[in-house]
């Protein structure tokens, strides 16, 4: 039975940046993926990371190919497409990823480090001890049954979450995500006849009829290529996501004769962080955490940057004896504090505008009630205040209106609230009991002003 300081299930940009962090610091670190090596970075996903987030991690940038297309902001269309609001700032400047590419030089940066990778390699099981995760049970790439001990493991299984599903309920880390805060995606990446006007921007369309609960996207790649797709809310009767994209988007003049070179679809957890994502000699990373931006969906970011946050916490637990909730406790600090407390508002945001209409999100994009500069703030976390014109308030003296602006007004209010309220997160599990009880607090009365 061979042991390892620390076991990291799953080669995805968490588990990846985990395993190097892990190994730069001296541990005897494994990487368990399902997948063959050669496929390792192979996704459906967005492909969308910023720039600021390979500063952030001291990464220099790839240059083998794996950055194909340099992004200068977001472009966001009203669901009648009269307006758009265009935001470029260091945090929306970026790249488009091949994400396979973009997988296999992130592994490689942890095999060089001495990580020893198991592909072709199913988890199947926690291993558990005195309450205290300590490895996993494998079936090998020969079908064996395998037992590997660790003093701690890292899930980064991506949205399945599948170490955190078995996990004692004692630990305290939810096992379940509801649906109704994920959203079925469908993407594909298609060759176009000719290349496309737009090669610097990141496209976002809003259109509650095309796109419950979500948005179409529309990315450009090299060589008149683009990344395009769309997300739906999981929430009750969902319509399925690539009947969407071939019944309302694949029809536009652009894609006319275009051909389809690879499509896919996946789950987007689009929701808080989990209020508590370690235990007794585990983590949990990237979307198995629910990591990722409740707005535009993007999750490549956080989870290298919960990765790094894991192999730093892990190896300072782990000097100073064992790896237990308290002393792993940090993560959850570092990334609330970092992104957490961010993604927590944008959540709020998210119920705003699932329950706002075509004809209110139009108006409310016309007339400015939210400006390019709102919404900046709010994608960087920033306090905003709503500043209403005197125009605007005549268009919006309606019921309907005056309904939908009373329903801005509260979720801007709510958003401070809970980016407050995240500032106050438990420097020790002793208080997290509480704090999470007024969390749920907060986002039960949220769902009741703005989508119940």
């Amino acid at each position: 039975m061979e042991k390892f300081d620390v076991i990291v299930v799953g080669a995805g940009t968490a588990g990846c940046l985990a395993a190097k962090t892990l190994a730069e610091k001296g541990l005897k670190t494994c990487l368990v993926e399902n997948k063959n090596k050669e496929l390792i970075g192979d996704k459906i996903c967005g492909d969308a990371l910023g720039e600021h987030h390979l500063k952030t991690l001291g990464l220099e940038k790839p240059k083998g190919g794996e950055l194909e297309t340099r992004i200068e902001g977001i472009r966001i269309f009203s669901p009648n497409e009269e307006t758009v609001f265009t935001i470029a700032h260091e945090d929306f400047v970026g790249y488009l990823l091949n994400r396979k590419l973009f997988g296999q030089w992130l592994l490689r940066k942890a095999i060089d480090e001495g990580v020893t990778l198991l592909d072709s390699t199913k988890f199947l099981n926690p291993v558990i001890r005195e309450g205290f995760i300590s490895g996993v049970i494998i079936k090998d790439s020969d079908g064996l049954r395998v037992k590997l001990e660790s003093e701690a493991v890292v899930d980064a299984s991506g949205f399945l979450g599948m170490v955190r599903r078995k996990l004692p309920e004692a630990m305290n880390i939810e096992q379940i995500i509801e649906n109704d805060d994920v959203e079925a995606c469908y993407r594909e990446v298609r060759q176009l006849k000719q290349e496309t006007e737009n090669t610097k921007y990141c496209d976002i369309y809003l259109n509650q009829k095309v796109t419950p609960g979500g948005y179409t996207w529309i990315f450009p790649k090299p060589g008149a290529q683009v990344n395009v797709g769309l997300g739906v809310c999981m929430s009750k009767k969902f319509p399925n996501p690539k009947t969407q994209l071939y019944n309302h988007i694949l029809n536009r003049p652009m894609f006319k004769e275009s051909t389809l070179l690879t499509g896919g679809a996946w789950f987007d957890p689009t929701r808080r962080p989990l209020d508590n994502m370690v235990g007794n000699g585990v983590v949990i990373t990237g979307d198995a955490a629910s990591l990722v931006n409740p707005i535009h969906g993007g999750g490549i970011g956080p989870s290298m940057l919960s990765g790094f946050y894991a192999g730093n916490v892990i190896s300072e637990a782990l000097e100073q004896g064992k790896p237990t909730q308290a002393a792993l406790w940090n993560y959850n600090k570092l990334y609330m504090s970092s992104y957490g407390k961010k993604q927590a508002s944008l959540d709020i945001f998210r119920l705003f505008l699932i329950k706002s209409s075509d004809s209110d999100l139009n108006y409310g994009m016309h007339c400015k009630l939210l400006t390019e500069d709102d919404i900046l703030k709010a994608g960087l976390g920033d306090e905003f205040h709503l500043n209403i014109s005197e125009k605007a308030k005549r268009v919006f003296r309606g019921i309907k209106r005056m309904r939908f602006l009373n329903k801005l007004r509260v979720t801007i209010k709510m958003m401070r609230e809970l980016q407050t309220h995240y500032d106050t997160y438990p420097k020790t599990p002793e208080k997290f009991d509480e704090w999470r009880l007024e969390t749920k607090a907060l986002i039960k009365d949220a769902r009741s002003k703005l989508i119940d």
